[in-house]
Order: structure tokens, then sequence, then C-alpha cells
């Protein structure tokens, strides 16, 4: 299937300043964002009382923020959850009270100042779960990067390997930092979104680089350049096909299906996004920028046996 019918080649890598410009204020944008800011970790990560509560009429979140504040619940975390009538409502942990005593003491307080409040659900997480899942999750996707070297620099060759890591480390870090800056609370459905990223992105920088080395072994004549622009014309087919369908997914996940699978279609839908900027102009433009040319990808002679040996009269 043709989406596009193009019969020119278009130069991609004609906006390789401009594209490495903005991937770099990007990057900038986020780690400044991660390093003040940082994440808003989920109850997954930092352990605590979480508990859903529904109302008769539509909740004022700010009203029961005021409430929780003025009995020493200052650090209670209130949004709403599905509805505008139901609402989350995220408990540190505190020394000698137990879970369930807090989400209870909580309950109590709404009750008081609206008799509707009812307890709809309530989780607990402890805090050393919390450290535990948070360093098995960064420890993963490091992990998952150093595979992917080891993998492109045996498969293809070691300049598209460090190009397609940078990608991906790209797409991760703008992912993350779009979580900081926007306060969207990170927990393992968001973490298993960007690992799922990382999946999907090097997907796409796999067919990039394969069409690259099969034409620079095909095309006799043409500069580095030339050929990364002819391959990544003939792939934008396919990059553009897989990356719409993939988006109406999401988006149907992001508008209908609900609170908690919101945060794991934001991850997606942007890092997908990111994703295909990255496949384009990241991965190639590292692999061009290191240098990269027909000899590099040509296959290795093998010499058969006896071929230097003079022939027997």
């Amino acid at each position: 299937m043709q989406l596009l019918n193009m019969k020119e080649t278009i130069r991609f890598m004609s906006l390789k300043k401009p594209a490495a410009i903005l991937s770099v204020c990007l990057i900038i944008g986020s780690i400044t964002s991660l390093a003040i800011n940082q994440l808003n970790w989920g109850l997954d990560f930092t352990g605590g009382t979480q508990i859903e509560v529904g109302y008769g009429q539509t909740a004022d979140l700010s009203q029961i923020r005021g409430q929780l504040e003025a009995s020493d619940f200052k650090d209670a975390v209130v949004q709403n959850f599905g509805s505008s009538q139901d609402v989350l409502i995220r408990l540190a942990s505190r020394d000698g009270v137990k879970p369930s005593e807090l989400g209870d003491a909580a309950l109590k307080i709404l009750k008081e100042a609206d008799s509707t409040a009812e307890m709809r659900g309530s989780s607990y997480v402890s805090s050393s779960v919390g450290e535990e899942l948070t360093e098995q999750g960064g420890l993963a996707m490091l992990v998952a990067l150093i595979c992917i070297l080891i993998y492109v620099a045996l498969r293809f060759e070691w300049r598209f390997a460090l190009g397609s890591v940078a990608a991906l480390m790209h797409d991760v870090l703008i992912t993350l930092g779009l979580f900081s800056i926007l306060g969207l609370e990170f927990d393992l459905t968001v973490l298993a979104a960007v690992l799922a990223v990382i999946g999907y992105s090097l997907n796409d920088t796999i067919v990039v680089c394969d069409r690259i080395r099969e034409n620079f072994r095909k095309i006799r004549k043409g500069e580095s350049e030339e050929i990364i622009n002819i391959s990544l014309t003939q792939t934008l087919n396919r990059t553009i096909i897989t990356s719409l369908t993939t988006i109406l997914v999401l988006l149907a996940l992001f508008f209908v299906g609900g609170a908690t699978i919101h945060g794991f279609a934001t991850a997606l839908l942007f890092g997908v996004l990111i994703g295909t900027y990255s496949s384009i102009y990241v991965s190639s433009l590292v692999a061009l920028t290191l240098g990269i040319s027909k000899e590099d990808l040509m296959p290795t002679e093998i010499e058969k046996e006896g071929a230097d040996q003079d022939p027997i009269a």
C-alpha cells in the first residue's frame, strides 16, 4: 500500500542542523525539568495509601484539599478519577499508623463535610517496595539500551548502533520530560509505556538502518547523505502507515480508556510521535555525523581455500 506516491527523493538531511538544534533543546529542557521539578511519582514508587471516594454530586477538588489540609493531611494529592463525582486521594505513609486507619481517618473528615462521600476502593504500597520498583524500573531501561546497542552493532555496524541508542535515549528523556513539565503521575503503567516506546522506536530505526545498508550496497554512486535521503524516502510510506494506525488506537485509549490507563496512553501517544521523528532524524543523523560510508557496510569477502596457490601443471 502506497499512501504517498513520491517520485522524487525528499532531502531529509537538508534539515539536519535545525533537527539537531531542536533535539538538543528538547533534551536540555527535559533534563532541566527532571532536575528541578522531578517526576510526580505514583503510589507504586513512593508508597502510601490511595483511596477512591465517590460523591453524590460533582466533587469540588479545591474544597476537598482544604478539608484534608485543615486536618493535618497537608501532603494529600487529590484528583478526579473517571468522572467528576469520583475522587482519587493519595496519602503518604505515616509511622505508627496502619494504612487502613489512615484511609478511614481521611474518609471520616470528608464525610463530616459531605455525607454522600463513600469509599469506593483503597490500596497500599510500602515505601520499601516503592524504592525497589524505582530501582528495578531504571535498571530495566538501562539493560534494554545495552542489549539494543550490542544487537545493532552485531547486526549492522557500530555507527548505526550508537545512532539507534542515541535515538532511544532521546525518546525516553523527552517523554519523561513531558511528564515532569506537565506534572503527570508516573506509575508502573507509565513505566511499561516507556519500555514499549523503546521497542516501537527501535523497530522503526531497524527498518531504516536495514534500508540504508541495502542501498549502500546497491547504489554504486552517491554520497552518504544522498543514499540516506533515498532510504528515508523509500521507508516513509511504511513509517507513516505504521504510526497512523498505532496513533488511532492510542487516541481511543486516551479519550475513552478511563483514568486508570490515561497515563499509559499519554506516554505511548507522545512516544510514538517523538519515536517517528527520531527514527528519521536522530539515528540517521548520528550515523552520518560519525562518517558512515559504503566501505563500512560492504560484506567481507571470504577467500576460498587454495585460491592464492599456483595451479598444478
